[in-house]
């Protein structure tokens, strides 16, 4: 079948797989470095539990076979080999069978935590990554020129990530028709990055240029990725340049850098001359891609009649292999700043002299003075999920407890997440939450102060609780 591959998309499928086995590792890191407090036997929403009540059918996980620490931990320390080693090369230095096997390994692998992961888990970029990894696993290797099917459909990908997000903002927040969303998104986003306090002050004129360049990025190129070269990869360029603003502007995760891997697939054909073509493919290959495709095709009439519905959703899978999702973000803009602030005490009784110090996180705001740190595309799980925690208590309901009893046992594992412990020596006697307004201070006040954050106290999130008070509310 001649039409089947696609040489001049080698540069693109180089790319586009090297970029995603760095992202693969990231993730396996992520997940070996904080599950233990999150998902372990004695974590806050242990994996043991979430598999005694849902069954395999509806979240296929190796861990609903057999769970330890022990062993989560060597599942996700052997993904991150796996990643590195194809990061490096190794699925262009062995046959092509083998290629595919080691794709298919890391797709198992990381699906195997994500489907036990819960509300750690719930994000948008996991279920991508996993649809892009997917898809890897048919793309080939040196051995054969990129089928073509897969480079459309990995087009399809981006243009479901890019236009879902641009429809999900003009159906929700007005204040994206408007052009004013970007006048509080840059201060009351999930997690800023230390250039977000500058991005805060540029002039509103330029923010509502911004915006405007946001939506011609979300709604007008993704629609002409299916028009010929050389269209079709500068308008994935300018997708790309624009997930790069973002990338300076904020911290999420790996979203910006997997959307910037498939609009690159799209986009190498422009400066990269085809190879001296391969030989054939051979015939189970073609079969099996052709298979593939076809089903990816029939698992897409849900998330595409989600794009057009009045209803859409955002970030929503549609079987438990997350093969084919719906993707979106921001939907609606949080004009005011809330963080929760988690404080102990050695007393244990209160009184005026009572003294309370805070525990400081990595990632989210907490001390006043402290400037944003960059983190993604490596994911702070507890620190994303503090924010939609200060946006309403449901979001907390079912891990905000188990993480202050563990904060009053000097949980070993819980600490390790946190980037600043009060008590070091012993535990305090009681742990409060409270949630303060915060927003960015002005230069004036940055020259004044040296603050980069200006909070008042609002309310109580959490009243003052001891360990043993806190085992009797639960």
């Amino acid at each position: 079948m001649e039409w089947f591959s696609d040489p001049g998309s080698w540069l693109g499928r180089l790319v586009f797989q090297r970029m995603l086995a760095v992202l693969y590792l990231l993730a396996f890191v992520a997940a070996a470095r904080q599950f233990r407090a999150l998902l372990g036997a004695r974590g806050m929403l242990p994996i043991p539990a979430f598999t005694a009540r849902v069954p395999f059918r509806l979240s296929p996980s190796v861990f609903q076979l057999h769970y330890s620490d022990r062993f989560f931990a060597g599942w996700a320390w052997g993904g991150a080999a796996v990643a590195a080693a194809v990061a490096a090369g190794a699925a262009d230095a062995v046959p092509l069978g083998v290629a595919m096997l080691l794709w298919a390994v890391l797709w198992a692998m990381y699906l195997s935590i994500v489907n036990v992961g819960q509300t750690w888990y719930g994000f948008g970029w996991e279920t991508l990554l996993l649809e892009a990894g997917a898809l890897a696993v048919f793309l080939g290797n040196a051995d054969t020129a990129p089928p073509v099917l897969i480079m459309w459909l990995l087009r399809w990908l981006l243009f479901r990530v890019e236009f879902g997000a641009g429809l999900i903002k003009m159906r929700g927040d007005p204040c994206w028709r408007e052009l004013t969303c970007l006048y509080y998104h840059h201060e009351t986003q999930p997690m800023p990055g230390p250039l977000s306090w500058f991005f805060h002050h540029l002039p509103k004129p330029l923010h509502r240029v911004e915006t405007a360049a946001n939506h011609a990025a979300q709604l007008a190129l993704p629609v002409l990725l299916f028009t010929p070269q050389p269209v079709a990869g500068w308008a994935a360029l300018g997708m790309a340049a624009t997930q790069l603003w973002l990338v300076l502007s904020g911290n999420f995760a790996w979203l910006n850098w997997i959307t910037i891997a498939l609009a690159l697939s799209a986009a190498a054909p422009l400066w990269a001359a085809p190879p001296a073509a391969p030989g054939a493919p051979p015939v189970w290959f073609e079969v099996l891609v052709s298979a593939a495709a076809a089903g990816v095709v029939a698992l897409s009439y849900r998330p595409a009649r989600n794009l057009v519905s009045r209803g859409q959703l955002m970030n929503t899978s549609y079987e438990p292999l997350h093969l084919v999702n719906s993707y979106g973000a921001f939907g609606s803009i949080t004009r005011v700043r809330r963080e929760i602030v988690v404080e102990g005490t050695a007393d244990a009784v209160s009184g005026p002299g009572t003294t309370w110090q805070a525990y400081e996180f990595h990632g989210k705001p907490g001390e006043t003075a402290r400037l944003p740190r960059q983190f993604a595309p490596y994911h702070l799980r507890l620190d994303w999920l503090m924010w939609f925690a200060a946006l309403s208590p449901g979001y907390a309901r079912s891990w905000f407890l188990p993480l202050v009893a563990r904060l009053l046992e000097n949980d070993r594992d819980t600490l390790r997440l946190l980037r600043r412990n009060p008590f070091p020596d012993l535990p305090p006697a009681r742990v409060r939450a409270r949630v303060f307004r915060y927003r960015f201070t002005t230069w004036r006040e940055l020259r004044e102060t040296g603050e980069w954050w200006q909070r008042t106290a609002e309310r109580e999130f959490l009243p003052p609780v001891s360990r043993s008070a806190l085992h009797g509310r639960r």
